[in-house]
């Protein structure tokens, strides 16, 4: 009895062996592109890498502009510890002072000038 169980799975091992060989091709085939696949779409692949680099491009152009900007107001705090005359500007436009013998006079902006001038610059 155990002689009938043998045949039994050398048949069938053999079956598997035989399609094994006849779609090898197939399987190679697959293999290859779920390959192409993974390094096209896969977590390092090729479209993730494109992303990272558009974000590293983006985060460059931030720290340009922000280094810009505070180069901008380095020089501006520069000027206003050695320029009276930059003080004295920020004074009279910001704070409405005036030089003695000296009359502010305000002139009301219109509503579309006074939100422009109040939103924050960008």
């Amino acid at each position: 009895m155990a002689d009938a169980v043998k045949p039994a799975k050398t048949n069938v091992s053999q079956q598997f062996g035989e399609f094994f060989r006849r779609n090898l091709n197939w399987f190679l085939a697959a293999g290859l592109a779920l390959l192409l696949l993974q390094d096209v779409f896969g977590a390092h692949g090729i479209v993730a890498m494109r992303r990272t680099q558009l974000k590293a491009a983006q985060v460059q152009n931030e720290t340009e502009q922000l280094n810009t900007e505070n180069q901008q107001l380095q020089d501006h705090m520069e000027r206003l510890k050695s320029d009276p005359s930059a003080v004295e500007q920020i004074a009279r436009e910001e704070m409405g002072l005036a030089r003695p013998g000296e009359y502010v006079f305000k002139i009301p902006q219109k509503a579309d000038q006074t939100a422009a001038q109040q939103s924050p610059k960008q």
